[in-house]
């Protein structure tokens, strides 16, 4: 069991009692604007099972992230192994995140976290951030890690519609 603290933040295993409000982000159309399409209820909960597995199976996957000062569940943060059916291996860091918590640096703090975990912890080289070249926030997102992307390795990815099909990477290696 791993629990990452921030200033703001918590980032943990998931519990039952998130599965409701992962449900409704899932079912968000602005939430799920970059990710495809919306998640039935059965899929969401089906989703943190294998987020808990991954996190007890590996040691790292996406967990849970709370506010500290409520205990309110805001989404999720973490690593990942890159898909295979694309074009770049290694462990990506991602997030989402429910609307209420937009535009408050969650995103950026959570991140951050997840990425001192990778390099610290887990023993990573590099961390990858994978996402579609319309979703500006996101990238704005890495550009605050201090990600880099080069324009030879965004892809499109097969398993994506047309509209989300473009991929950009962004890559950042241990701290020096």
């Amino acid at each position: 069991m791993t629990k990452i603290d921030t200033d703001r933040l918590v980032l943990r295993d998931w519990r039952e009692s998130d599965v409701p409000a992962w449900a409704a982000m899932n079912a968000d159309p602005q939430v799920r604007e970059f990710l495809g399409p919306l998640l039935t209820a059965e899929q969401s909960a089906a989703s943190v099972r294998s987020f808990q597995d991954d996190l007890d199976r590996k040691g790292y996957g996406f967990w849970a992230v709370e506010v500290r000062d409520t205990g309110e569940f805001v989404g999720f943060t973490g690593l990942d192994d890159v898909d295979e059916e694309v074009p770049v291996t290694g462990v990506e860091v991602g997030w989402r995140l429910a609307r209420s918590a937009w535009g408050h640096g969650y995103a950026t703090e959570a991140a951050r976290a997840a990425l001192r975990y990778g390099f610290d912890t887990v023993g990573l080289a590099e961390i990858l951030a994978i996402t579609t070249a319309t979703n500006v926030r996101s990238q704005a997102v890495m550009r605050r890690l201090g990600m880099t992307t080069d324009p030879t390795e965004d892809f499109d990815h097969p398993g994506e519609p047309e509209a989300l099909r473009r991929q950009v990477v962004y890559r950042t290696a241990i701290p020096s």
